[in-house]
């Protein structure tokens, strides 16, 4: 199956410089605060130094407010329960005023980000947050996975003209292309989409993963493709790299034991070093396609392939058989193999001494 081809590849600036994503370029690593920060504006910072000594390539927050997302009613459809709390039950607004990122820190968080070299960008859950996004100067849009059925939402991002980042969470195959469909009609032509497992389970979800999934949707639909883990660990996301995930994202928090809202499937700064580092040896391994020698010591072993060797002396004039020619080890400048059957038959031209490689200079020419 294939997956993503360069023509799908995209470009972005970052702080060094141009940074192309997609199909033979490094996998893209992307830190996401979420609601790691606690309402704490050092702890969101601390979360973006984390990152960046672990090798992050960006820092994506979430730009919205409670009264953006939902609004302050108990009433049954507005409330949320935990699975990791038997106890845990509260109105969405609650949720959202507890998670949101203050709207006055982006500004300063895109200054820090930048300034260590990473890329900053957000994702916005209604319009005025896109405009907030667009003033700021955003090189990339990132849609959550639940906003992907808001049509009129992507096609406001859409409309930006900016790369967008699509997550695809539980979406429907139909929806998935409902999706894709707004946002290329509205001028999106940089389009990645992140399969992910929508869980938030502490534990990576190895049983739901299906990773396969990631790959059909590059195919189907030509993007570029990545994956967003919601559970914990790192081992789900690396599998993803090695499949051929461009883009990964994982929720950090600044230290072991910080207890955020998302805390629990989050990696601390040291987890998120050890991930980055194995998806640099996954890519290493994976390289890029290549046939032929690769290194000095398999240039060196090729010369132990087979060749027509003279295995008898011949004297000039005697006809070559399949008793004084063979194929055998090593090739040694020698006719290939496959000039076997050519040979036989023909006079040679010299004197030749067991041992020798066959070469055409000492075998008559066909007659034409």
């Amino acid at each position: 199956m294939n997956i993503t081809t360069e023509k799908f590849n995209f470009t972005i600036n970052t702080p060094k410089g141009l940074r192309e994503i997609g199909y033979g370029q490094p996998t893209f690593v992307i830190a996401e605060v979420s609601a790691n920060h606690q309402q704490n504006y050092k702890k969101a910072e601390e979360i973006i130094y984390a990152s960046f000594k672990a090798g992050a390539d960006a820092i994506k927050l979430q730009t919205y407010t409670p009264d953006s997302m939902t609004i302050d009613s108990e009433k049954s459809y507005f409330m949320v329960k935990s699975k990791n709390s038997k106890n845990w039950n509260k109105k969405l607004y609650d949720l959202y005023s507890e998670a949101y990122t203050p709207l006055e820190w982006h500004a300063p968080l895109k200054n820090l980000t930048e300034s260590l070299g990473m890329v900053f960008f957000s994702t916005p859950f209604d319009k005025l947050a896109v405009d907030f996004l667009t003033e700021m100067n955003v090189e990339i849009f990132k849609i959550a996975s639940y906003e992907l059925t808001d049509i009129p939402l992507l096609n406001k991002v859409a409309k930006t003209g900016k790369p967008i980042i699509l997550s695809v969470g539980f979406g429907e195959l139909n929806e998935i292309e409902e999706a894709i469909d707004a946002l290329r009609s509205n001028g999106a032509k940089d389009i990645a989409i992140l399969y992910c497992i929508t869980n938030y389970s502490e534990q990576p979800n190895i049983a739901d993963s299906n990773l396969s999934t990631m790959l059909d949707i590059a195919k189907r639909f030509n993007v570029v493709c990545g994956f967003s883990d919601n559970t914990g660990g790192i081992e789900v996301p690396i599998q993803a790299v090695i499949m051929g995930a461009s883009i990964v994202e994982k929720h950090v928090i600044a230290n072991k034991g910080d207890n955020g809202l998302d805390s629990h499937f989050s990696v601390s700064g040291e987890e998120l070093k050890k991930f980055i580092s194995a998806v640099r040896k996954a890519e290493s391994i994976k390289g890029k396609p290549l046939y032929g020698p690769r290194n000095e010591n398999e240039a060196y072993f090729k010369k132990f392939r087979r060749s027509l060797f003279v295995v008898e002396n011949i004297k000039k004039g005697e006809i070559l058989t399949s008793k004084n020619i063979r194929v055998i080890r090593p090739e040694a400048g020698g006719l290939a193999p496959k000039f076997f059957d050519q040979v036989i038959g023909k006079k040679v031209l010299v004197d030749i001494e067991r041992g020798t490689p066959l070469k055409w200079k000492d075998v008559e020419k066909s007659e034409t």
